[in-house]
């Protein structure tokens, strides 16, 4: 049986919070030496070469060496976390864990086990993997329920923009913020402050200060707009938010977005919903420096249309310019957001790529109006939205145990 194959849909099974690993250069004799101490915690070079042969296995994207020690590095964070809140997994509990996990690629435990060996993978290795994620999850729930409490009207509002009934349109601010190579932990702590104000001065004087985006200047507002026209990975985030809440902090690549929603309404008109948006990015490099941004803007004041970028690009590496339709919700979310801002013809230079070595100048070339389906049923639109608020403070609080830790490599 081949795990590449069985496990080729599961890659979103690493983002669950259990994995990490370094280059297969280590030796045999240095292989269960330290590599990386988080907290006084070892991580040795044999748990590194382990879960990066696991993250191969399941054809996890990107640079297998950084991923697989980011993921170890936060596994033990997690740990930690769960054993300083009391909590312990039994056995048979893990044990479930692993079977669950197996059935996700239509397996047993000893079938998904028996794979994973012929791709050179310890059971042990595949244990820790699942305890990490599920202690996490039990502590996650531990120490945010309360944070994830949906009411009926916040149902309510989530069926009327994701069914026939009213439109929703909100109106809210966005903070945008930049997160170069080495400055993350500084920006995730200042996100964190930010997404507890309540104030919309406050939260309008950060985005002056901080925000990356063109409404910087009127303190990160937004007109009003409707919810189906932002991305779905967006929607359940604000519905889920009153008056004056900040969303918590969102990564995105090579940046984190905050939100603040300032009023939500209902009205008569429905807006007919996104099903597709073409769009095209050229990138520059540069970054966001002053001379990108001039050349960029200089570019976007001689350009109507996407096809004229083929012009722009003429005579340049192919890469640099990139053109595609693509359903909403397979867009990445930095991307669909800044095209939910925009109009056909209109250009985008918030983003950037490349560790924020790339400036992406994006024009949206045109939507398409999405099919419509089955309304979603009332108790999975408030899993969802219970979900979504548990992530976000997963995610705000992993981030926070970062930026406290400890962590030498050897």
């Amino acid at each position: 049986m081949s795990l590449k194959i069985s496990l080729s849909s599961m890659a979103l099974a690493a983002a669950l919070g259990l994995g990490s690993l370094m280059p297969q250069t280590v030796t045999a004799q240095g292989l269960f030496s330290p590599a990386i101490i988080v907290n006084d915690e070892v991580i040795t070079g044999y748990e590194l070469q382990q879960r990066k042969a696991m993250l191969r296995a399941m054809r996890s994207p990107g640079n297998l060496d950084d991923l697989a020690r980011e993921q170890l590095i936060d596994d033990r964070l997690r740990l930690q976390a769960a054993k300083d809140a009391g909590i312990t997994l039994s056995p048979e509990e893990i044990s479930d864990g692993m079977d669950e996990f197996a059935s996700r690629a239509s397996m047993t435990q000893e079938q998904f086990t028996a794979a994973l060996a012929q791709e050179g993978v310890d059971k042990e290795t595949f244990r820790d993997f699942v305890r990490a994620g599920l202690s996490w999850r039990s502590l996650v729930r531990q120490r945010f329920a309360g944070r994830a409490n949906v009411s009926e009207a916040e149902v309510d509002r989530a069926l009327s923009a994701q069914s026939g009934g009213s439109g929703v349109r909100v109106l809210m601010s966005e903070i945008i913020m930049p997160a170069p190579p080495g400055q993350e932990a500084t920006v995730q702590a200042r996100a964190n402050r930010i997404a507890e104000l309540t104030d919309v001065g406050a939260f309008s004087a950060q985005a002056r200060r901080y925000s990356a985006t063109a409404s910087r200047d009127n303190g990160g507002q937004l007109p009003w707009k409707d919810i189906s026209e932002l991305p779905p990975q967006l929607q359940p985030i604000l519905l889920g938010l009153e008056p004056g809440e900040v969303s918590p902090p969102i990564p995105l690549q090579g940046a984190v977005a905050l939100f603040q929603l300032r009023a939500v309404e209902e009205t008569d008109y429905q807006r007919e919903g996104v099903g597709a948006v073409e769009y095209a990015a050229y990138y520059l490099p540069g970054g966001r420096s002053a001379e990108t941004l001039a050349k960029a803007a200089e570019i976007s004041s001689r350009i109507d249309r996407c096809d004229d970028l083929y012009g722009v690009a003429k005579g340049q590496p192919p890469e640099v310019l990139e053109r595609g339709s693509l359903p909403v919700s397979d867009v990445p979310t930095d991307i669909a957001y800044e095209l939910s801002k925009l109009d056909p013809g209109e250009t985008s230079t918030a983003l950037t790529r490349a560790d924020g070595q790339t400036l992406v100048l994006l024009m949206l070339c045109g939507r398409t109006a999405a099919m419509g389906d089955e309304a979603p049923d009332r108790d999975t639109v408030m899993r969802g939205l219970r979900d979504q608020r548990l992530t976000g403070a997963a995610e705000g609080y992993l981030s926070q145990l970062r930026s406290d830790a400890a962590i030498i490599d050897q």
